[in-house]
């Protein structure tokens, strides 16, 4: 192994776990989640050797636009074929109040916009509102701004889409 590929081995051993959490708000089923995972991985190892400052943010950005890319292009690709696969059973199958909370909230952001998700992901994580500005290219202001209308529309949201 190279001392490239030794350094890119660490930094996804390091950032795994926030590969996956991005890639599995993304994506509509387990599978899709492992697809967006290896599509991640491949943009990061390309943009690896020409970064400057390889960090949490650095993860962040290309595995969110990689999801990003990924989304657009499934949703021009269900316009053109609507085959969808219904996942609302399954995701409703625990009887538990508080899976059910959850997978209710997971349902809501899934349905907000790219961007809107991703700010919502990196609060959840518990990152602060400068570093998702960071990672996101806004100001600190606008994620404050931001997530308040993003906490309303959920709220507004109904469970029948």
């Amino acid at each position: 192994m190279t001392e490239l590929e030794i350094k890119f081995t660490e930094l996804v051993r390091e950032y795994k776990s926030t590969v996956y959490y991005v890639c599995m708000m993304f994506a509509e089923s387990p599978d899709e989640t492992e697809d967006l995972v290896q599509e991640a991985l491949v943009n990061m190892w390309r943009g690896f050797q020409s970064a400057n400052d390889v960090c949490k943010s650095w993860v962040w950005r290309v595995t969110m636009n990689s999801c990003i890319t990924i989304d657009r292009k499934k949703k021009k690709r269900s316009k053109e074929c609507p085959l969808t696969a219904d996942i609302e059973s399954v995701m409703r199958s625990d009887s538990s109040d508080n899976n059910a909370n959850v997978k209710m909230l997971y349902d809501r952001i899934h349905r907000l916009n790219p961007f809107d998700r991703a700010i919502v992901m990196l609060w959840l994580e518990g990152t602060s509102y400068d570093e998702i500005g960071e990672i996101m290219g806004i100001t600190t202001k606008n994620v404050s701004v931001r997530l308040l209308r993003i906490k309303e529309q959920l709220k507004k949201m109904n469970d029948g889409k």
